[in-house]
């Protein structure tokens, strides 16, 4: 399309100014106009109106309404994160990053391939399991928009997570657990030994009052969890031992951890200091679910202690540990195991194909 063509319904309403407006009837049959900005915006915007009105699509009464931004939906979904979730605070952290990237932008003109190349853009600094906590962040953002009925279009829909390979889960061997312990302060082992002890999930131990804590029948009882019902955590004489430490020193408060809502001395300090990687707080998880299947304890026991939703998650760890595969190998090399090899091979000949029997008809 040329400079000197005229498109109906495109005019400029003031002669010269560089602002072009649109005018056009919606399916109701009512006329519209439009502020849109330069010409060819102007002219595809008029065709898609006409096209709308022609398929009967309803247009909003005032489409001159100032445009949400991203940043108001991302307020409106931290109330709600932190009213439903009791995570929230991972929210509250990752929402920045999203705010510094789209927060002035209309929310519903973002595009999903600008939402796409940007999460591709920390590839550098974010493994994949990280890109996919910001993917459904950011997913989070537009659904609490679409159900305040805020949006009417949602362009991070068809963006999606990325397949995570979780067949091997980073634990700690006995090795690093030794180099960690040397250099972790005194007041924060027994909450190092309360999460491997444990296997509770961060937000369940760092929220944990005094009330849920029984030392005496050595349970802990969680009103809610990550997956919705309660559960009762089992405490063995380890962690009973660091829990009465902990209430030695808690000087009636009904906190149990006073110091941090969560552990960042751990990643930051501890694991650079034990010259470690890969590993952060919920490694101890991990640790405490591969140990307990590697010690032979039933995968529904396992399910059960860990607080596990299905069985299907508990599953995951029954291939974690290369060293408890090779030392079930290695019995093969016994001398039970031998000596049974050897009489196989007396009684059956390898050289010698066992004699057919004829079978006995009645």
């Amino acid at each position: 399309m040329t400079e000197t063509t005229k498109v109906r319904g495109v005019f400029e309403k003031v002669p010269g100014s560089g602002v072009w407006w649109i005018q056009y009837f919606d399916a109701a049959g009512r006329r519209r106009r439009e502020k849109v900005g330069k010409k060819p915006q102007a002219e595809k915007l008029v065709e898609k109106r006409r096209v709308s009105a022609r398929a009967g699509v309803k247009m909003p009464e005032n489409l001159r309404a100032r445009p949400v931004t991203f940043r108001e939906l991302a307020k409106d979904a931290l109330d709600w994160s932190r009213a439903e979730k009791k995570s929230f605070y991972h929210d509250e952290l990752r929402m920045k990053q999203l705010i510094a990237e789209f927060g002035n932008r209309a929310a519903e003109q973002i595009t999903p391939g600008e939402i796409r190349r940007w999460l591709d853009s920390k590839a550098a600094e974010w493994s994949l399991p990280t890109r996919n906590r910001y993917c459904a962040l950011l997913k989070m953002v537009y659904r609490v928009a679409e159900q305040h009925e805020r949006i009417r279009a949602n362009p991070s829909r068809s963006v999606k997570q990325r397949k995570e390979n979780n067949a091997r889960i980073r634990y700690i061997t006995d090795t690093e657990e030794m180099k960690l312990r040397a250099v972790i302060d005194n007041d924060h082992l027994p909450e190092f030994e309360i999460g491997l002890m444990t296997g509770m999930r961060l937000s369940e131990q760092f929220g944990l009052m005094w009330p849920q804590v029984d030392l005496d029948a050595g349970v802990i009882r969680l009103p809610q969890t990550k997956v919705g019902p309660g559960r009762f955590v089992r405490l063995n004489d380890r962690a009973k031992a660091a829990m009465r430490m902990l209430h030695d020193f808690s000087a009636g408060d009904e906190r149990v951890f006073l110091l941090n809502k969560k552990p960042r001395w751990f990643t930051k300090q501890a694991v650079r200091d034990a010259q470690l990687e890969g590993i952060t707080w919920h490694t101890l998880r991990h640790t405490f679910v591969s140990r307990l299947v590697m010690a032979g304890v039933d995968l529904r026991t396992v399910m059960e202690l860990a607080g596990h939703k299905t069985i299907q998650m508990t599953m995951r760890y029954a291939h974690l540990a290369p060293g408890h595969a090779e030392e079930a190998v290695q019995r093969l090399c016994s001398p039970s195991a031998t000596s049974a090899a050897s009489a196989t091979r007396t009684a059956t000949s390898p050289l010698e194909a066992p004699k057919s029997v004829a079978p006995t008809v009645n």
